[in-house]
Protein backbone atom coordinates (compact mmCIF):
# COMPACT_ATOMS: atom_id res chain seq x y z
CA UNK A 1 0.00 0.00 0.00
CA UNK A 2 1.45 3.34 -1.06
CA UNK A 3 1.74 6.03 1.61
CA UNK A 4 -0.26 9.20 1.21
CA UNK A 5 1.90 12.21 0.50
CA UNK A 6 0.69 15.75 -0.15
CA UNK A 7 3.51 16.58 -2.59
CA UNK A 8 2.90 13.39 -4.59
CA UNK A 9 -0.85 14.01 -4.73
CA UNK A 10 -0.34 17.58 -5.92
CA UNK A 11 2.15 16.44 -8.57
CA UNK A 12 -0.49 14.16 -10.14
CA UNK A 13 -3.31 16.73 -10.07
CA UNK A 14 -4.80 18.34 -13.14
CA UNK A 15 -4.73 22.11 -13.54
CA UNK A 16 -8.20 22.39 -12.00
CA UNK A 17 -6.84 21.37 -8.59
CA UNK A 18 -3.38 22.92 -8.47
CA UNK A 19 -4.64 25.74 -6.20
CA UNK A 20 -5.93 23.31 -3.55
CA UNK A 21 -3.81 23.02 -0.40
CA UNK A 22 -3.33 19.41 0.73
CA UNK A 23 -2.76 17.94 4.19
CA UNK A 24 -2.16 14.27 4.98
CA UNK A 25 -2.34 12.80 8.48
CA UNK A 26 -1.93 9.28 9.80
CA UNK A 27 -5.01 9.42 12.02
CA UNK A 28 -7.72 11.81 13.15
CA UNK A 29 -11.22 11.64 14.54
CA UNK A 30 -13.03 13.10 11.53
CA UNK A 31 -11.55 15.06 8.65
CA UNK A 32 -14.92 16.78 8.20
CA UNK A 33 -14.97 17.89 11.83
CA UNK A 34 -11.34 19.04 11.56
CA UNK A 35 -12.11 21.29 8.59
CA UNK A 36 -15.44 22.59 9.91
CA UNK A 37 -13.58 23.84 12.99
CA UNK A 38 -11.09 25.75 10.82
CA UNK A 39 -13.34 27.41 8.24
CA UNK A 40 -12.99 30.89 9.68
CA UNK A 41 -9.25 30.85 9.11
CA UNK A 42 -9.04 29.25 5.67
CA UNK A 43 -8.01 31.36 2.69
CA UNK A 44 -8.79 28.86 -0.04
CA UNK A 45 -9.70 25.23 -0.78
CA UNK A 46 -8.09 22.63 1.48
CA UNK A 47 -8.01 18.84 1.19
CA UNK A 48 -7.41 16.87 4.38
CA UNK A 49 -6.88 13.14 4.02
CA UNK A 50 -6.28 10.59 6.76
CA UNK A 51 -5.00 7.02 6.69
CA UNK A 52 -7.46 6.31 9.49
CA UNK A 53 -10.47 8.08 10.99
CA UNK A 54 -11.64 7.02 14.44
CA UNK A 55 -14.89 8.99 14.44
CA UNK A 56 -15.89 9.23 10.78
CA UNK A 57 -19.44 10.36 10.12
CA UNK A 58 -22.07 9.83 7.45
CA UNK A 59 -25.42 11.43 6.70
CA UNK A 60 -27.82 12.10 9.60
CA UNK A 61 -25.06 11.57 12.15
CA UNK A 62 -24.42 7.93 11.25
CA UNK A 63 -20.92 6.57 11.86
CA UNK A 64 -18.54 5.51 9.10
CA UNK A 65 -16.60 2.42 10.13
CA UNK A 66 -13.33 1.34 8.56
CA UNK A 67 -9.90 -0.02 9.35
CA UNK A 68 -6.50 1.54 8.59
CA UNK A 69 -5.71 1.04 4.92
CA UNK A 70 -9.12 -0.42 4.06
CA UNK A 71 -10.64 2.81 2.73
CA UNK A 72 -9.75 6.14 1.18
CA UNK A 73 -11.11 8.82 3.50
CA UNK A 74 -10.84 12.55 2.91
CA UNK A 75 -12.58 15.89 3.23
CA UNK A 76 -12.38 18.95 0.99
CA UNK A 77 -13.21 22.47 2.18
CA UNK A 78 -14.35 24.69 -0.70
CA UNK A 79 -15.63 28.30 -0.78
CA UNK A 80 -18.68 29.23 -2.90
CA UNK A 81 -20.18 32.53 -3.94
CA UNK A 82 -23.59 31.35 -2.80
CA UNK A 83 -26.32 32.23 -2.00
CA UNK A 84 -27.07 29.31 0.30
CA UNK A 85 -30.29 28.25 -1.47
CA UNK A 86 -28.26 27.73 -4.66
CA UNK A 87 -26.32 24.95 -2.87
CA UNK A 88 -29.28 22.53 -2.82
CA UNK A 89 -27.90 20.20 -5.48
CA UNK A 90 -24.28 20.22 -4.30
CA UNK A 91 -24.30 16.70 -2.76
CA UNK A 92 -25.65 15.30 -6.04
CA UNK A 93 -22.99 17.14 -8.09
CA UNK A 94 -20.31 15.71 -5.79
CA UNK A 95 -21.76 12.24 -6.37
CA UNK A 96 -21.49 12.78 -10.13
CA UNK A 97 -17.84 13.89 -9.85
CA UNK A 98 -16.77 10.91 -7.78
CA UNK A 99 -18.82 8.35 -9.72
CA UNK A 100 -17.53 9.55 -13.08
CA UNK A 101 -13.95 9.39 -11.81
CA UNK A 102 -14.31 5.87 -10.44
CA UNK A 103 -16.00 4.68 -13.64
CA UNK A 104 -13.14 6.19 -15.67
CA UNK A 105 -10.73 4.12 -13.56
CA UNK A 106 -12.45 0.89 -14.53
CA UNK A 107 -14.86 0.29 -11.64
CA UNK A 108 -18.55 0.47 -12.69
CA UNK A 109 -20.59 2.36 -10.08
CA UNK A 110 -24.01 3.99 -9.89
CA UNK A 111 -25.55 6.60 -7.62
CA UNK A 112 -28.29 6.02 -5.07
CA UNK A 113 -30.11 9.26 -4.29
CA UNK A 114 -28.86 11.58 -3.05
CA UNK A 115 -25.20 10.61 -3.40
CA UNK A 116 -24.22 7.13 -2.17
CA UNK A 117 -22.11 5.24 -4.69
CA UNK A 118 -23.16 1.64 -5.32
CA UNK A 119 -21.30 -1.22 -6.93
CA UNK A 120 -23.44 -4.22 -7.88
CA UNK A 121 -26.18 -2.79 -5.65
CA UNK A 122 -24.00 -2.56 -2.52
CA UNK A 123 -22.56 0.59 -0.97
CA UNK A 124 -19.03 1.41 -2.15
CA UNK A 125 -18.75 5.02 -1.00
CA UNK A 126 -20.54 7.50 1.23
CA UNK A 127 -20.52 11.27 0.97
CA UNK A 128 -21.26 13.89 3.63
CA UNK A 129 -21.59 17.57 2.70
CA UNK A 130 -21.77 20.22 5.44
CA UNK A 131 -22.12 23.96 4.78
CA UNK A 132 -21.40 27.08 6.80
CA UNK A 133 -21.68 30.81 6.09
CA UNK A 134 -18.57 32.53 7.44
CA UNK A 135 -19.70 35.99 6.29
CA UNK A 136 -17.14 36.21 3.51
CA UNK A 137 -18.20 33.06 1.68
CA UNK A 138 -20.42 30.03 1.83
CA UNK A 139 -18.11 27.13 2.68
CA UNK A 140 -18.82 23.49 2.04
CA UNK A 141 -16.89 20.67 3.64
CA UNK A 142 -17.23 17.57 1.48
CA UNK A 143 -16.33 14.30 3.16
CA UNK A 144 -15.96 10.99 1.36
CA UNK A 145 -15.17 7.44 2.38
CA UNK A 146 -14.51 4.85 -0.34
CA UNK A 147 -14.22 1.17 0.57
CA UNK A 148 -11.14 -0.20 -1.19
CA UNK A 149 -10.93 -3.56 0.57
CA UNK A 150 -13.39 -5.06 3.04
CA UNK A 151 -11.79 -7.29 5.70
CA UNK A 152 -14.09 -10.13 6.77
CA UNK A 153 -14.13 -9.02 10.40
CA UNK A 154 -15.17 -5.48 9.46
CA UNK A 155 -17.92 -6.69 7.13
CA UNK A 156 -19.27 -8.89 9.93
CA UNK A 157 -19.15 -5.94 12.34
CA UNK A 158 -20.93 -3.58 9.97
CA UNK A 159 -23.67 -6.12 9.31
CA UNK A 160 -24.98 -4.59 6.07
CA UNK A 161 -24.37 -4.87 2.36
CA UNK A 162 -21.08 -3.22 1.47
CA UNK A 163 -18.91 -3.26 -1.62
CA UNK A 164 -15.19 -2.83 -2.15
CA UNK A 165 -12.97 -1.98 -5.09
CA UNK A 166 -9.82 -4.14 -5.07
CA UNK A 167 -8.82 -2.73 -8.45
CA UNK A 168 -8.63 0.77 -6.96
CA UNK A 169 -6.80 -0.64 -3.93
CA UNK A 170 -4.00 -1.75 -6.28
CA UNK A 171 -3.50 1.80 -7.57
CA UNK A 172 -0.98 4.19 -6.13
CA UNK A 173 -3.15 6.03 -3.59
CA UNK A 174 -1.60 9.38 -4.37
CA UNK A 175 -2.60 9.01 -8.02
CA UNK A 176 -6.08 7.83 -7.04
CA UNK A 177 -6.56 10.79 -4.70
CA UNK A 178 -5.25 13.16 -7.37
CA UNK A 179 -7.73 11.83 -9.93
CA UNK A 180 -10.63 12.27 -7.51
CA UNK A 181 -9.52 15.74 -6.42
CA UNK A 182 -8.98 16.92 -10.00
CA UNK A 183 -12.50 15.95 -11.07
CA UNK A 184 -14.02 17.30 -7.86
CA UNK A 185 -12.29 20.65 -8.24
CA UNK A 186 -13.50 21.03 -11.83
CA UNK A 187 -17.07 20.10 -10.89
CA UNK A 188 -17.16 22.41 -7.86
CA UNK A 189 -15.92 25.37 -9.88
CA UNK A 190 -18.58 24.70 -12.52
CA UNK A 191 -21.29 24.21 -9.89
CA UNK A 192 -20.42 27.57 -8.31
CA UNK A 193 -21.16 29.25 -11.64
CA UNK A 194 -24.15 27.23 -12.85
CA UNK A 195 -25.79 25.38 -9.96
CA UNK A 196 -26.92 21.78 -10.37
CA UNK A 197 -28.92 22.05 -13.61
CA UNK A 198 -26.07 21.06 -15.99
CA UNK A 199 -25.38 17.98 -13.84
CA UNK A 200 -28.91 16.59 -13.72
CA UNK A 201 -28.60 14.60 -16.94
CA UNK A 202 -25.23 13.20 -15.86
CA UNK A 203 -26.70 12.19 -12.47
CA UNK A 204 -29.69 10.51 -14.13
CA UNK A 205 -27.37 8.53 -16.41
CA UNK A 206 -25.76 7.08 -13.26
CA UNK A 207 -29.03 6.53 -11.35
CA UNK A 208 -28.96 3.07 -9.75
CA UNK A 209 -32.69 2.71 -9.07
CA UNK A 210 -34.25 4.42 -12.07
CA UNK A 211 -37.75 3.07 -12.71
CA UNK A 212 -37.72 0.88 -9.60
CA UNK A 213 -40.29 0.84 -6.81
CA UNK A 214 -38.91 2.51 -3.70
CA UNK A 215 -40.01 3.73 -0.30
CA UNK A 216 -38.90 6.84 1.54
CA UNK A 217 -38.37 6.40 5.26
CA UNK A 218 -38.26 8.98 8.04
CA UNK A 219 -36.99 7.50 11.31
CA UNK A 220 -38.06 4.06 10.11
CA UNK A 221 -41.59 5.03 9.09
CA UNK A 222 -42.68 4.95 5.43
CA UNK A 223 -43.62 8.46 4.31
CA UNK A 224 -43.68 7.97 0.52
CA UNK A 225 -43.81 5.10 -1.92
CA UNK A 226 -43.49 5.15 -5.69
CA UNK A 227 -41.33 4.64 -8.72
CA UNK A 228 -37.98 6.46 -8.80
CA UNK A 229 -37.79 8.70 -11.88
CA UNK A 230 -34.44 10.47 -11.39
CA UNK A 231 -33.74 14.03 -10.25
CA UNK A 232 -34.76 17.48 -11.48
CA UNK A 233 -32.61 20.54 -12.17
CA UNK A 234 -32.14 21.40 -8.48
CA UNK A 235 -31.45 17.84 -7.35
CA UNK A 236 -34.85 16.85 -5.99
CA UNK A 237 -35.79 13.18 -6.30
CA UNK A 238 -38.71 12.66 -8.66
CA UNK A 239 -41.09 10.01 -7.37
CA UNK A 240 -44.05 8.78 -9.41
CA UNK A 241 -46.77 7.86 -6.92
CA UNK A 242 -50.39 6.79 -7.17
CA UNK A 243 -51.29 10.45 -6.60
CA UNK A 244 -48.93 11.73 -9.31
CA UNK A 245 -45.33 12.90 -9.44
CA UNK A 246 -43.82 14.44 -6.30
CA UNK A 247 -40.44 16.10 -5.69
CA UNK A 248 -38.40 15.15 -2.63
CA UNK A 249 -35.66 17.34 -1.17
CA UNK A 250 -32.68 15.61 0.41
CA UNK A 251 -32.74 15.58 4.19
CA UNK A 252 -32.64 13.03 6.97
CA UNK A 253 -34.87 10.67 5.01
CA UNK A 254 -33.71 7.28 3.73
CA UNK A 255 -34.46 5.67 0.39
CA UNK A 256 -34.97 1.90 0.04
CA UNK A 257 -35.95 -0.47 -2.71
CA UNK A 258 -39.31 -2.12 -2.08
CA UNK A 259 -38.66 -5.28 -0.07
CA UNK A 260 -35.34 -4.10 1.36
CA UNK A 261 -36.41 -1.28 3.66
CA UNK A 262 -35.98 -3.45 6.74
CA UNK A 263 -32.79 -5.18 5.61
CA UNK A 264 -30.43 -2.94 7.55
CA UNK A 265 -28.62 -1.56 4.51
CA UNK A 266 -27.11 1.79 5.47
CA UNK A 267 -28.71 4.77 3.71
Amino acid sequence: MSMLNAVAISAHCATSATHVAIETVAETGSTNADLMARLGGLRGPLLRIADNQTAGRGRAGRSWLSQPGAALMFSLAWPFKGPLHKMTGLPMAVGVALAETIVSLGVPVQIKWPNDLLRDGAKLAGILVETQNTGNAIWAVIGCGINLVMPDELEARIGRDVASAPWLAQMDRNQLMAALLSRLAAVLAEFDDTGFAPFAERWNALHAWHGKEVVLLDQGAVVRQGRAAGVDDIGRLLLDTSAGRVEILSGDVSLRLIGTQLSGVQP
